[in-house]
């Protein structure tokens, strides 16, 4: 599993997975002003953590890495989300 360390911001995508502190995410949305961005981000089912993780943009850079050639797909089955990995 390579990981690329997140520089910018612009390129986080909903259909890529990101290790945070040894944790598989993906990215949600971001939220907050210009000057004080925040990044969320959902776990993967099967992670140990299960809550919403936000982040600023100075730990975003820090603690965030791409997991290259794994993506997620989130299929919607009536009121049901399942996500699956790539």
């Amino acid at each position: 599993m390579k990981l690329n360390s997140v520089y910018d911001s612009t390129l986080l995508s909903s259909i890529k997975v990101y290790q945070i502190d040894g944790i598989l995410y993906r990215f949600i949305y971001k939220t907050g002003s210009i000057k004080h961005p925040q990044y969320l981000f959902r776990p993967l089912s099967g992670q140990r953590k299960k809550a919403d993780l936000t982040l600023n943009h100075a730990k975003l850079i820090s603690r965030c890495n791409e997991v290259e050639g794994m993506s997620a797909r989130a299929e919607v089955f009536g009121n049901a989300v399942q996500m699956s990995l790539l």
